[in-house]
């Protein structure tokens, strides 16, 4: 088969970093829903692959979606997705289980099962001999609602203790039928099984109740690791076909202490935890005999405590650490000349907005002389080229925010110049806001696609006129548009991602127009069975008082907390970072 000759190839590039077990009869696939290049530069799909094919009770293989030729190849020849390692049908496992990153991925999700041959919905596959589908990963404890409709059970927040302790919950209920065992795996802290959970809508189509039928509480705790420095979160399987294939990755945290308003990221994953400096220059001394480059992952890397240790460790050992991102003003001078001496020749700036104005309303707590400062600093030791990113689009935004992105740009650029600093390349990053949950603007809804795209053309209009060669790469707004879809959207998206499945829409074209099809019909009226509009859950408001989605799980981050923060980005007001050794305010502590 193509799919296993090609899978050989890669196994035998692939370098494994920790003892391989022969597993034991409980037969499981972790699948990653999209291409091998992506999944295996993914720690967290690295982390629960590692913890399941570490348990000797589970024999446990990988599978990815296969690539544009390989998709092609299966749906000429009729074939079935087999796993990656093994060869084997996906619906000859006990539990296929999804980690999903990324929520643009709950499509890909859908395009596998076809592809394994399986039904889609849970209630095609009821009481029979199929595999239990669970899903997992960062995406699914933001807003799993999307693809509920075709997962048997969820497992709500970080793996390290949930996993193993649904492995030894899936073998205690080995005699039980399907209903009964998967009441009996919801038990699990941190377990979503979507039949408990009904939701019925009003006459203007919102979330009027969900009905709840389960035996507890009608909320799902999210499940998190207290104590990084419990586990390692580091690369265990190199292949160079990764998209950081010459990295050796290590995380250094969880969580964000600085808010900003539109990042999921810094809410969802509250409390901030970081590793030890200690732990981490070990892991990165581990990771330097693999590889000369030590990939830092985290939300924002400046403010890991010892950074510029960890910098200056790995470069006096011939390495060069390449942070994920790092926050402008928390660059001091001994981190810059460490990453310098690592042989760092570009950097990434992110001042998110151009305004000062629009840095206050996003709670961004940096200014223009700290990002000016940060440029100026890095350029000054050695660094040429410079990526910045933007987003547009955002809550409260005004077209002199749009124009004040272009002219930050070209005083960063006048600033390293008058300073007889080199610039080599310069980039713009330009990204349209997409309204996240858990979040202070997830009520906010996103630009319609012909004003992002009206903000565009002002940024690079204005960047034509600067004295300087400067890139301009805008993500499109079409894209953006799928990805609130998916991020806002309730069950009856569901619906929507199965036809585009059906129809093989995969490009983000192919998509765009299934989109349109699909929006013409609600304008038009439908009829029976008819979608529901995507504007519902993209380009409108979420009401204050309305029913969300996600509601029913349980960040530990109180509502009114979000509520207050989305009226201080109206009035320009700021909040100080997260103190988690005093504050416990947002309730995530």
């Amino acid at each position: 088969m193509f799919l296993r000759k090609r899978a050989r190839e890669r196994i035998a590039g692939e370098k494994v970093l920790f003892e391989r077990h022969r597993g034991g009869d409980n037969r499981l696939c972790v699948v990653y829903p999209n291409v091998y290049r992506l999944g295996m530069a993914n720690l967290g799909f690295q982390a629960v692959y590692h913890i399941f094919e570490s348990d000797p009770r589970v024999a446990a293989d990988r599978a990815f979606l296969p690539d544009p030729d390989e998709r092609a190849h299966i749906r000429a020849r009729g074939e079935r997705l087999v796993s990656f390692e093994r060869g084997e049908p996906l619906g000859g496992f006990d539990v296929i289980a999804f980690s999903v990153s990324f929520e643009t991925d709950y499509l890909n999700v859908l395009t596998m099962l076809r592809m394994a041959g399986l039904p889609l919905t849970r209630a095609e596959r009821a009481g029979r001999n199929y595999p239990l589908i669970i899903a997992g990963g960062s995406a699914v404890f933001l807003n799993p609602e999307p693809i509920a409709d075709f997962i048997d059970l969820f497992l709500i927040g970080e793996g390290e203790e949930m996993v193993p302790e649904f492995i030894a919950r899936f073998r205690e209920t080995g005699g039980l039928t399907g209903a009964e065992r998967l009441r009996a795996l919801a038990l699990v802290d941190g377990a979503y099984l979507p039949d408990y959970f009904t939701p019925v809508y009003d006459g203007a189509g919102r979330i009027a109740r969900v009905d709840y039928s389960g035996p507890c509480r009608p909320l799902v705790n999210r499940r998190l690791i207290r104590d990084l420095n419990r586990f390692t979160t580091a690369s265990l399987i190199l292949t160079e076909e990764s998209v950081f294939g010459g990295m050796y990755l290590v995380e250094a945290s969880r969580g964000c202490q600085w808010g900003c308003r539109f990042c999921a990221a810094g809410f969802m994953y509250r409390p901030i935890r970081y590793r030890s400096p200690a732990n981490l220059i070990a892991e990165a001394e581990r990771g330097l005999s693999e590889r000369g480059v030590v990939g830092l992952v985290g939300a924002e890397m400046a403010s890991v405590p010892g950074v510029a240790d960890i910098a200056s460790a790995v470069a006096d050992r011939g390495g060069r650490l390449s942070p994920s991102s790092l926050k402008a003003d928390c660059i001091s001078p001994a981190l810059a000349a460490a990453l310098a001496r690592n042989g760092n020749h570009s950097v990434t700036v992110a001042p998110e907005a151009g305004s000062e104005r629009m840095r206050k309303v996003i709670n961004k707590n940096l200014t223009e002389p700290e990002i000016l400062r940060a440029a100026e600093m890095m350029m000054g030791e050695g660094v040429e080229n410079l990526k910045c990113y933007f987003m547009l689009g955002l809550p409260e935004e005004r077209d002199e925010d749009v124009v004040a992105i272009a002219e930050l740009v070209g005083r960063i650029v006048t600033r390293a110049r008058a300073q007889r600093r080199r610039v080599g390349h310069v980039s713009v990053s330009l990204n349209p806001f997409v309204p996240k949950p858990w979040t202070p603007f997830q009520w906010d809804a996103m630009q319609e696609a012909q004003e992002l795209k009206r903000k565009i053309a002002l940024v690079r209009s204005h960047l034509m006129r600067l004295d300087a060669g400067v890139e301009l790469d805008a993500e499109s707004p079409r894209e953006a548009y799928f990805q609130t879809l998916v991020s806002r959207g309730d069950r009856r998206v569901g619906a929507i991602l199965a036809r585009l499945s059906a129809e093989n829409r995969e490009l983000p074209g192919e998509i765009w127009q299934g989109l349109k099809t699909i929006k013409c019909e609600a304008a038009a009226g439908g009829g029976a069975g008819a979608l529901v509009d995507p504007d519902r859950f993209v380009t409108r408001n979420y009401a204050h008082a309305e029913i969300l989605p996600w509601d029913f799980i349980d960040h530990h981050i109180e509502k009114w907390f979000l509520t207050s923060e989305r009226k201080k980005a109206h009035y320009e007001h700021q909040t100080k970072p997260c103190d988690v050794t005093r504050c416990t305010v947002c309730g995530a502590c």
